[in-house]
C-alpha cells in the first residue's frame, strides 16, 4: 500500500523514525523510533500544519510516497482508545499504546485514527521490525504549501 509523508526534503529518504525519537510524538515517547505516515497526501499536509508556528510557511519540503507491506497491520479503532485520546495537552495514553506496539515488534504497522480527522488514518511504522527492509520510498517530489493555508483574508 502507498502511504504519504510531507517532510523537509533533507529527511525525505530517512525512514528511521529519528525525528520521533528525538522529540516524541502523540504515539511514541522520546527515545523511541517511530515513523509517522498518513493515508492521504491531504492528511499528511494537515499533520504538518498543526505542528507549525502560526504564519510560518515551510520551505524545502517534499511529498514522499512510501510503499508499505499491507499484511502485518495492527488496527486500533476509536472504540479501543481512552476517552481523552484526542486531548492535545496529554498524549500519555496514546504514547503508552504506541510504546507497547514498538516493544512487542509483532506488527510492522499500527493503523490509528488521525487526531485531526478521526475518520481518516495515520500509519505508524516500527523501524525495528524485521520487515522494515520491505518499506521503500517510491516517489519524492518538491511540495509547496498553498499560502492561503496560512493567511486568511
Amino acid at each position: 500500500m502507498i502511504l504519504y509523508r510531507i517532510v523537509n526534503c533533507d529527511y525525505a529518504n530517512d525512514l528511521s523514525g529519528t525525528g520521533a525519537r528525538l522529540y516524541g510524538g502523540r504515539w511514541n515517547s522520546e527515545g523511541k523510533n517511530m515513523l509517522y505516515l498518513a493515508s492521504s497526501r491531504s492528511l499528511a499536509v494537515l499533520e504538518v500544519l498543526v505542528h507549525l508556528p502560526p504564519l510560518m510557511i515551510p520551505n524545502n519540503y517534499c511529498a514522499v510516497e512510501i510503499d508499505v507491506p499491507d499484511n502485518n497491520i495492527l488496527t486500533v479503532s476509536k472504540n479501543e482508545l481512552p476517552h481523552n485520546w484526542q486531548d492535545v495537552s496529554s498524549s500519555s495514553p496514546t504514547r503508552e499504546l504506541g510504546d507497547i506496539f514498538l516493544k512487542k515488534r509483532e506488527h510492522l504497522v499500527m493503523r490509528v485514527p488521525s487526531t485531526i480527522v478521526p475518520a481518516e488514518f495515520n500509519y505508524l511504522i516500527n523501524p525495528a521490525h524485521p520487515d522494515m527492509q520491505k518499506v521503500k520510498v517510491v516517489k519524492r517530489q518538491p511540495f509547496n504549501f498553498d499560502e492561503r493555508l496560512f493567511f486568511m483574508s
